[in-house]
């Protein structure tokens, strides 16, 4: 005869609204008892929820995404007769977990020097388990909770997670046993001598049962339950990404596990796991952090630096507050600038540059240049002269390889320069500035500015740059320190340019002086080649007459 019974999300302790991270199971597929049906996500652990029954699978009513609770439908289970259900006549829709690892316990066949601890064996005996001795540290916060009650856990086997101004510490247990009550909660703060919670002990005992925090993760994994170790992470291989991932593309660890992540600045999604299921396990973290630290290779696009998430701050506490969102402009760019800084080693050079000469020349040539509708400005004589100086130092005007192995040179001269928008900043392109005139860059200066501050411009005019001036003079400023706008690999930025008193040998003169930074990938350029960069460069201004030799 068979029988159509529900089976339904076990008791699993105060976890209320658990995610489903995983559905292990599909319409159709005959399972056993115990069969892991479904992965639950909570705050403190990952769970595998085991059937109650066996049978054949009929109907799924859960789904990756959805929250679940005690009691809920799970799915199902279409069974046989008594053999299906393992001798069970009565059809029960609910088994707490911590009774399923009981009745696993219960089922191992060990020798009598080896039975559980916690056992109603007369050696038993419930003592507390306290906070040690943590330095100075006191009220500690405890973000972490890794047992729970009637877990069996072994000596060394971490209970509690504490975090401090300075460090996070895992809190060992000093003996075996048989978790009997559990005190502290995720929140709390505790000093050294105060209790985690309880634990019956049977000092005989020769061996103990391994973890079995996370209960239902414990038994669902196997049939019969064993005494086992933890199970151990491969040997770090030579190349870890080239294993097997989840075709899911759906990271699946456990919150200690992404904690430890953060704290070694590892990215999940590069870890292959060798876990249940390809699930990260701690030893995989590790090994991947070994590999990568035996790659001394820079790359081009190096800068997998994971920080920790911001907390949330409710400003309004304090006063009144009005949120704005970002411009498009402004979402796009804070992408980008927070890559380039944190992927390229930045070092900027300062030098100032005497422009009296060139600025009266310009200023000479004023009057003629507005008659042939032109307006000369310091920019485009800098564009020349600084084309003059890449091509003396070729190497500023490239690009570094992905493979970080090779530099990109570049034969031509696309001049990137940043204009202030209302939107944002934005960074067009002057294409071959080495084929143009004075008059030619001061108009298309013009033209592209204008484009860009009406929100004309197109993604081909903000492309292919091979250098990029970033000029605040108009507002003021002395210095600064632009980033380097990848793939270029250096940058230079221009401030207020001022009247100074200069030392000629017999006196001081009044020059103007113009202050200019130029920022650079470290990888690629020393701090020597970039002094000479500069030097060079305001050599070339101070006689803009250098650029026709």
């Amino acid at each position: 005869m068979t029988d159509l019974i529900q089976v339904k999300v076990p008791d699993i302790g105060d976890a209320d609204g658990a995610d489903i991270i995983e559905v292990l199971i599909a319409i159709g597929d005959k399972i056993e008892k115990e069969t892991p049906l479904i992965v639950l996500e909570t705050d403190k652990a990952t769970m595998e929820v085991p059937s109650s029954h066996a049978g054949v699978v009929k109907n799924i009513s859960v789904s990756v995404g959805e929250q679940v609770s005690n009691g809920d439908l799970i799915l199902e289970l279409e069974t046989t007769g008594s053999a299906e259900t393992s001798g069970d006549t009565s059809v029960e829709t609910e088994t707490p977990v911590n009774e399923t690892v009981e009745a696993a316990q219960a089922e191992i066949s060990e020798p009598k020097s080896e039975e559980l601890v916690g056992s109603d064996d007369s050696s038993s005996e419930v003592i507390d388990i306290v906070v040690p001795d943590i330095g100075d540290a006191a009220d500690v916060d405890v973000i972490e909770v890794l047992i729970n009650k009637n877990d069996s856990i072994e000596k060394e086997q971490g209970l509690i997670v504490l975090e401090t101004d300075k460090a996070t510490m895992e809190v060992p247990s000093l003996v075996a046993g048989k978790v009997v009550e559990v005190i502290v909660k995720v929140g709390d703060k505790v000093s050294q001598g105060d209790k985690i919670g309880r634990l019956s002990t049977q000092s005989n005992s020769a061996s103990v049962i391994p973890a079995a925090s996370k209960a239902a993760h414990s038994v669902s994994q196997q049939t019969s339950v064993k005494s086992s170790s933890p199970s151990k992470g491969a040997p770090v291989p030579d190349h870890p990404q080239m294993k097997k991932k989840r075709s899911d593309g759906v990271i699946h660890a456990s919150p200690s596990v992404r904690r430890y992540a953060r704290e070694l600045g590892a990215d999940l999604s590069k870890v292959t796991g060798t876990g249940n299921k390809a699930r990260i396990i701690k030893e995989d973290v590790t090994n991947y952090i070994k590999f990568e630290l035996s790659r001394p290779k820079a790359t081009a696009t190096t800068g997998g630096l994971a920080t920790p998430e911001m907390p949330n701050i409710d400003h309004s506490k304090w006063g009144e507050v009005e949120t704005q969102p970002l411009t498009r402009i402004q979402k796009i760019s804070s992408v980008n600038l927070h890559r380039n800084w944190v992927s390229i080693p930045h070092v900027t050079q300062h030098e100032d540059a005497d422009i009296t000469e060139l600025d009266a020349f310009r200023k000479s040539m004023k009057d003629e240049a507005l008659k042939a509708g032109t307006r000369l400005t310091p920019l485009a004589f800098i564009m020349k002269g600084l084309v003059h100086t890449l091509k003396a130092f070729p190497k500023f005007n490239a690009s570094l390889d992905n493979d970080g192995e090779s530099l990109v040179l570049k034969s031509y001269y696309h001049i990137g320069v940043a204009v202030e928008t209302s939107d944002g900043l934005t960074v067009p392109v002057i294409r071959d500035v080495d084929q143009k005139g004075i008059y030619q860059l001061a108009d298309e200066l013009g033209e592209i500015s204008a484009k860009a501050r009406e929100k004309k411009l197109g993604a081909k005019d903000m492309q292919g740059s091979s250098f990029t001036i970033s000029s605040l003079g108009g507002i003021g400023g002395t210095a600064f320190s632009p980033i380097v706008k990848w793939p270029d690999v250096a940058i230079l930025g221009l401030s207020r340019n001022k009247m100074q008193p200069i030392w000629n040998g017999k006196d001081f003169e009044p020059r103007l002086m113009l202050p200019m930074s130029l920022s650079y990938d470290h990888r690629v350029i020393d701090g020597a080649d970039a002094a000479r960069f500069v030097v060079h460069l305001a050599s070339t201004l101070k006689d803009i007459r250098r650029v026709i030799l």
